[in-house]
């Protein structure tokens, strides 16, 4: 999509009442823009990467709990998926990552919290090398951008919406910790992969349910989210910024075009 189309485009969306709702994720080399039928990846180098959306049986995503488990799916696809984002080494290695919490139980109880912490580490360090963390600022304020209506502001750089973001995946990690310690105290003759996904769940339940309150109950809950994204964020030169904004372009070009 050539600059005046992006403008254009953007115009566009800034003039409309309603817009798809939109997820993302930082990568290294680029950014990762999702919604519920599309996604994205443009990288710094100019590259530009899309796809479908995975999703589940329409029936499945009415029910509780597992729907929370299938938008969990969905919003890690592009990197999962063989024509993803990431090269194959690197999907083999997250897998193993992801699916490693559910063979705890076969360890001693004394080595299930080291190692599990260890693992927990080595996401983190995959997940945040190179310029992902001002990327990771970049996609959340892409995002707000949209949903503020100042996308083309925020383009030219006269607009800097916020760089912290209600719906990051850092406020899940924040709110899952201590769902799952809870249940591994009182459920504790059950297997551990039991455990790892009652506590996806439920806590994918509690954030869907929090994130786009404005109540403070509500709001206190995303706190300790919003204060490690201090960490797992930086605030984002122009040119990054626009690298999220053409993933998200992307997406809304696709979606405004679907009946």
């Amino acid at each position: 999509m050539d600059r005046s189309a992006l403008l254009e485009l953007f115009a566009r969306a800034e003039s409309l009442p309603r817009l798809p709702r939109l997820g993302g994720m930082a990568r290294p080399n680029g950014v990762v823009i999702v919604s519920e039928r599309f996604w994205a990846f443009a990288g710094v180098d100019g590259s530009l990467r899309e796809g479908e959306t995975a999703q589940g049986p329409s029936a499945l995503r009415r029910v509780p709990l597992v729907r929370g488990l299938l938008r969990l799916g969905s919003s890690i696809s592009p990197i999962m998926r063989r024509d993803g984002v990431v090269r194959a080494g690197e999907r083999r290695f997250l897998i193993a990552v992801l699916l490693a919490p559910f063979a705890l139980f076969l360890l001693p109880s004394q080595m299930q919290l080291v190692v599990g912490l260890l693992l927990s580490v080595a996401m983190l360090a995959w997940l945040m090398r190179g310029r992902t963390l001002r990327l990771h600022g970049a996609e959340h304020r892409a995002i707000a951008a949209i949903e503020q209506r100042r996308v083309l502001s925020t383009w030219r750089g006269a607009a800097r919406p916020s760089r912290f973001a209600a719906r990051c995946g850092t406020n899940f990690a924040a709110l899952v910790l201590p769902v799952a310690a809870f249940f591994d105290s009182v459920l504790w003759s059950l297997p551990a992969a039991a455990v790892a996904l009652l506590s996806l769940s439920l806590t994918m339940e509690l954030w869907v349910a929090i994130e786009g309150r404005t109540h403070r109950f509500a709001r206190a809950f995303l706190v300790p989210g919003l204060l490690l994204q201090r960490l797992t964020t930086r605030e984002p030169r122009l040119d990054e910024t626009q690298v999220a904004l053409r993933a998200a372009a992307s997406v809304l070009r696709r979606e405004l075009a679907q009946p």
